[in-house]
């Protein structure tokens, strides 16, 4: 069996590390904040290239915190893309707002900027670009027409950690970026972790409250916020994990590229890197009509896989009140039709890279 994702086989290069630095903790007697959350938030900065970090317990809550940062509410509108994980729109729907959609560019996955301005009314006060399966959106064009309209820019970097716009670290190309630290992320916890990246002294300073009830100081509150904090043994696990981060990142590039060679002459699409990004391969999706029969035969051969997204939020009973129609976003339909993700991981070897591209073309004859 060929996994889709081998968390053991990364758990064997810092588990040792990781258990010493988790029982330093445990005998410290801190377990919420505290210094350890605080080292990561500076380390975690610095790798984004930005003046301040928050942590808090999950992707999504990153997202909504961002957004409450900036004041998004009831009757506000909110632009982002209908092909993304669910979190995404659900953080502006946990606010009461609209998520106002745009499709996505077909090759890249991401946000289609030229689609931005047609969606844009006097209700709307943040985009969301989204940087899908390690890639980065096309920010110039982004940033570009949020400062026209006056509007926030909240990156969705979940699966982004690491990757590169013209050189520069997601996150903190617009006024927030938000990260998650699922287990199977690029830079995974070992449960569910976030944090929000910003280059703002006073939204970094609102984040912090907000996450802590609302509080400045010790039972003074000044906002209304909630329970978003990062528990300090995830903080201490992703302290051990981050210097390796750009070294696995660099890896999985390395195993895209084989991939990508392997699979040259075959009837699949392999993934389009842009010319302005870094692409750090938190996904490796692949496209093909023959979704179906390429996934069956795969998994007959023991090879995991998954469907990165098998129906756009749009389409999504949750989320019919949204009011969008079937072919509403034709690429992001399309694209949850036919992409198929592949096994890549840093402790995936060339010899098990070959095995399933013989699966494949096995599956596809």
């Amino acid at each position: 069996m060929i996994p889709f994702i081998d968390l053991q086989a990364q758990y064997a290069e810092t588990g040792i590390e990781v258990e010493n630095e988790i029982l330093r903790v445990l005998r410290t007697g801190q377990y919420v904040l505290g210094p350890e959350v605080q080292a990561f938030e500076s380390e975690f900065a610095t790798f984004c290239e930005t003046k301040h970090a928050v942590g808090v317990n999950s992707g999504t809550s990153a997202l909504h915190i961002a957004l409450k940062a900036c004041d998004i509410g009831p009757g506000d509108e909110v632009i982002t893309v209908p092909f993304t994980f669910v979190g995404t729109v659900a953080a502006i729907n946990f606010l009461g707002a609209y998520p106002r959609l745009v499709d996505i560019n077909p090759q890249s996955f991401t946000m289609d900027p030229n689609q931005i301005e047609a969606k844009i009314t006097k209700r709307t006060k943040a985009i969301i670009p989204v940087h899908l399966f390690g890639q980065a959106a096309d920010m110039d064009p982004i940033l570009a027409i949020a400062k026209k309209f006056g509007l926030k820019v909240i990156e969705d970097a979940c699966q982004a950690h690491g990757a590169t716009y013209k050189g520069q670290p997601v996150g903190g190309l617009g006024d927030l970026g938000c990260f998650s630290f699922y287990p199977s992320k690029n830079l995974g916890s070992f449960g569910e972790a976030g944090i929000v990246v910003t280059n703002d002294s006073n939204l970094a300073h609102k984040i912090q409250m907000l996450r802590d009830w609302g509080q400045d100081k010790q039972g003074h509150y000044v906002i209304k916020g909630g329970n978003y904090r990062l528990d300090t043994i995830q903080a201490t696990v992703l302290r051990v994990k981050l210097p390796h981060t750009l070294g696995w990142n660099e890896t999985r590039r390395t195993l895209a590229s084989r991939y990508n060679e392997l699979l040259a002459n075959s009837d699949l699409q392999t993934p389009a890197a842009m010319p302005y990004a870094k692409h750090v391969y938190h996904v490796y999706a692949v496209r093909t009509r023959k979704r179906e029969v390429l996934r069956q035969g795969l998994e007959t051969h023991g090879i995991g896989v998954k469907i990165h997204y098998p129906l756009p939020i749009h389409l999504q009973p949750a989320y019919a009140e949204l009011g969008y129609k079937e072919g509403s976003f034709p690429y992001s339909e399309k694209a949850s039709k036919e992409v198929l993700s592949l096994p890549i991981y840093p402790q995936l070897s060339n010899t098990t890279i070959e095995k399933i591209v013989d699966g494949i073309r096995n599956s596809m004859s």
